[in-house]
């Protein structure tokens, strides 16, 4: 395989994450933007979507009821552990937390408008109130069968009046002098949803799955209107008292805003009981509206989809400002979008689409798809991106320089779940699906849909399928388009990809070798080199003219999902239904980094044109922006290099002139043993060590003293240097209080480590001198036998006289 030069000596280290767009509403009622999240309460900035601070309770359990007072000073959050917690919530911080004493979970809390007063409904039927300046219990009411799902105050606070509706579909009105149910209003046949109070306090709204809204007199406790609205409402909301001709309100009277299962937002006349205002129907399913809320003072109307959509209004026209994704589930793919990546799309287990700015956070929202959206791919320019879906269908979407995005084409024929789509790499001619009936389908794309003057009132352009194959027997998961727009390469379940000759579809050859279904399919931008990733693991590189394999690489432990070139096809990213995203070097077969910051499959995989950012998505619904800090993490490192040697080189100066005190200083400050080690037997070897080293230890602060010890641990196990870690020990021991001693970080577990050796090494000393003794004791006890002296020549001279 031809080794490109441009990639030689720039291969990716490392990414680092950048962005997460995690999931931050699931369900739950959304009031001034803080959203209930599973064990968190998230609180977002309305002008930027960012989750400003994220709120969880100690227990770590589920929350099941929040409320924030009137006078937004006080949040409180109730848990599935049957916990109260009171926040101050600009600081973050519990200020309290205390028992729900409920012996069942709360399913609704409310406020007083005096913000003193809390009330909270469980799913054991009972009512509290809370005091919560007092921080006490002032009032239990019972009588409620079943589930307490709704309370809510009296807007006059000298009326002390509290209501609530359980399972049995009545309103309870309880009096909070009396300590009594004052009336039980029956009305409704199905679930209450919702009240609402006029602003003299004298009427009240109530909304129901009954599909009616009822108009009450608080003075006599008696319905005056039945209003049907033909839907289940799940929120109803008085509008102010003031004429609003874009919403129909033309005429004093009390008019109200109701929010169901049909997705719009509709006004009436309470008088009338008629109509007089209704939102255009937002297309596709899901649409299904969950909760509203009219903010006052912000001129803002906030509702909630069944998909945990936060669609924000202005109230006075009910025109859209403002979407976020509050919850995408599973993301199946994800892409970036604009000549600069300026912004990604996101495909979940959802038929809309959600486009995120990466600056702003601003989130679009795209209607058009009736089932799940499978898979996305963009076209060379950016402006261009292509989506299927289970609904059989591919849609073709624009997005202009302001970052609108609108569908401009759509196509459909293929017979079952459209599961993969890919642009064509040169031009913008052409697309190709593949989909669960074994077929391929090209698309070209019109020459009016180029036309930058195409008007969006004529509705999407219908595309015709210009090529249709039969290419494998089982499902086609991957298919991609060759950079010069000649070959299609596809992948399916039965384990093999295939080669095809553009337009036409002409089979050119197999690539055979996995042992499990094929999930993607990848050309190289450089070398005539097919990649493909499996269920069985591994990733296989193939040249393309002879269709052999090239390299494997093992390494994922479970399927790979997706896999991309990067660093101009000498490397490669993997990711995987382990949740891991893997950088390999194509040369030397090395897995160079594991990146983990998925907690499950993920699914999408994109990397950005400037091959400076990479975009994964996964079923943990989170969607993470990785920077390649390659670069960033060189330039660290040669700096931490050179700065090494500029220490090194002044540590050599310290010790030549013998300034060991400065020397041992910088040493510690490197957090290198050996160093310190060389600098301590560089004090020892002076004829007044011991001293020396006394006076040096003396003058070091506590954290070097700890980092001398911790240190010393290290020596003490080799017999070669035990000698210097006794030494500073010794200093230690003899100048050092034993109060000081043991408050030092560690000091215990540096005992525990030393002791064992210390006491190897007396011994083995105790074994020297025994031995030493031994042979001093031989020294002066032996007594070596004189030799007699030879007799001179003289004497022998003078014995043989006569």
């Amino acid at each position: 395989m031809a080794e490109t030069a441009a990639g030689v000596g720039r291969f990716k280290t490392n990414y680092a994450v950048e962005r997460k767009i995690e999931p931050f509403y699931k369900g739950g009622k959304a009031q001034h933007l803080f959203c209930v999240c599973g064990t968190r309460v998230n609180i977002l900035e309305v002008a930027s979507g960012a989750v400003l601070r994220s709120l969880e309770q100690e227990d770590q359990e589920d929350i099941t009821a929040f409320d924030l007072s009137p006078d937004n000073e006080v949040l409180v959050t109730a848990s599935r552990a049957l916990l109260l917690a009171q926040w101050a919530w600009q600081e973050g911080s519990v200020t309290r937390l205390w028992k729900a004493i409920h012996t069942a979970p709360v399913a609704t809390m409310a406020f007083d408008p005096t913000s003193t007063l809390l009330a909270t409904g469980g799913c054991d039927g009972a009512v509290r109130v809370w005091d919560i300046v007092r921080h006490y219990g002032t009032h239990h009411f019972r009588g409620s069968p079943g589930v307490v799902h709704l309370v809510a105050f009296h807007p006059d606070p000298t009326r002390l009046l509290l209501f609530s509706s359980a399972t049995d579909a009545a309103i309870r009105v309880w009096s909070l002098q009396d300590r009594s149910c004052l009336a039980v209003l029956t009305a409704h046949y199905s679930a209450v949803t919702s009240l609402a109070f006029s602003a003299d306090g004298h009427t009240m709204l109530s909304s129901g799955r009954d599909k009616i809204c009822i108009i009450w007199d608080l003075q006599s406790c008696q319905a005056t209107r039945t209003v049907p609205v033909f839907e289940s409402v799940e929120a109803a909301v008085l509008l102010p008292e003031e004429p609003v001709s874009q919403l129909g309100v033309k005429s004093p009277g009390l008019y109200f805003l109701t929010a169901g299962d049909q997705g719009t937002l509709r006004v009436w006349e309470a008088a009338s009981g008629q109509c007089v205002y209704t939102q255009a129907q937002p297309p596709g399913p899901g649409q299904e509206l969950t909760h509203c809320t009219l903010a006052h003072t912000a001129g803002v109307v906030l509702t909630a989809t069944a998909d945990h959509n936060l669609l924000l209004y202005e109230a006075r026209s009910l025109r859209l400002q403002k979407q976020f994704a509050g919850y995408s589930e599973e993301v199946l793919d994800v892409r970036f979008l604009g000549p600069e990546d300026s912004h990604v799309v996101v495909a979940s287990n959802s038929p809309c689409l959600k486009v995120f700015e990466l600056q702003t956070s601003a989130c679009q929202i795209l209607h058009g798809h009736t089932d799940i959206v499978l898979a996305l791919d963009v076209f060379r320019k950016g402006w261009l991106f292509a989506s299927c879906a289970k609904d059989q269908s591919v849609r073709i979407w624009r997005m202009n320089k302001a970052g609108q995005v609108m569908c401009v084409a759509q196509g459909s024929g293929h017979t079952h779940s459209v599961g993969t789509v890919c642009c064509s790499r040169l031009k913008e001619s052409f697309l190709v699906t593949g989909s669960q009936d074994c077929t391929v389908k090209l698309w070209p794309l019109p020459k009016a849909l180029l036309s930058k003057n195409t008007a969006p009132d004529n509705g999407p352009i219908l595309l015709q399928a210009q090529t249709t194959q039969r290419c494998h027997d089982k499902d086609i998961n991957s298919v991609a388009i060759a950079p010069n727009d000649k070959l299609l390469a596809t992948g399916s379940q039965d384990r093999t990809a295939k080669l095809w000759a553009l337009p036409q579809c002409q089979l050119l050859g197999v690539f055979s070798g996995h042992r499990r279904g094929l999930w993607c399919v990848q050309f190289s931008p450089m070398d005539q080199v097919l990649a493909t990733a499996s269920a069985d693991g591994t990733i296989k590189l193939w040249a393309l003219q002879d269709f052999s394999c090239l390299k494997t690489f093992e390494g994922h432990d479970a399927s790979v999902l997706k896999v991309a070139f990067v660093s101009r096809g000498t490397q490669l990213l993997s990711s995987g239904s382990d949740g891991l995203v893997k950088l390999w070097t194509i040369k030397n077969n090395e897995c160079v980094r594991t990146l983990d910051a998925h907690e499950d499959k993920v699914w999408g995989l994109h990397c950005s044109r400037l091959d400076d950012h990479a975009l994964t998505g996964a079923s943990d619904s989170r969607v993470i922006l990785w920077k390649d800090v390659t670069e960033a993490e060189q330039a660290e490192e040669q700096a931490r290099q050179e700065e090494q040697v500029v220490r090194q080189q002044e540590l050599d100066n310290l010790l030549h002139e013998k300034r060991y005190l400065r020397a041992l200083g910088l040493a510690i400050s490197l957090d290198r043993p050996h160093t310190v080690l060389t600098v301590i037997q560089a004090i020892r070897r002076d004829p007044e060590a011991c001293e020396k080293l006394e006076a040096t230890m003396l003058r070091l602060r506590r954290d070097q003293k700890e980092a001398l010890l911790r240190f010393c641990v290290t020596w003490n196990t080799n017999s070669r240097h035990c000698h210097e870690a006794q030494a500073v020990l010794g200093v230690l021991l003899r100048r050092e209080a034993p109060e000081e001693l043991l408050a030092y970080e560690g000091v215990r577990a540096a005992l525990e480590a030393l002791l064992p050796y210390t006491e190897r090494h007396f011994q083995r000393l105790s074994r020297t001198l025994q031995a030493a003794a031994f042979l001093d004791f031989l020294w002066h006890n032996m007594k070596l036998p004189v030799p007699a002296a030879a007799p001179t020549p003289w004497e022998t001279h003078k014995g043989a006289l006569p």
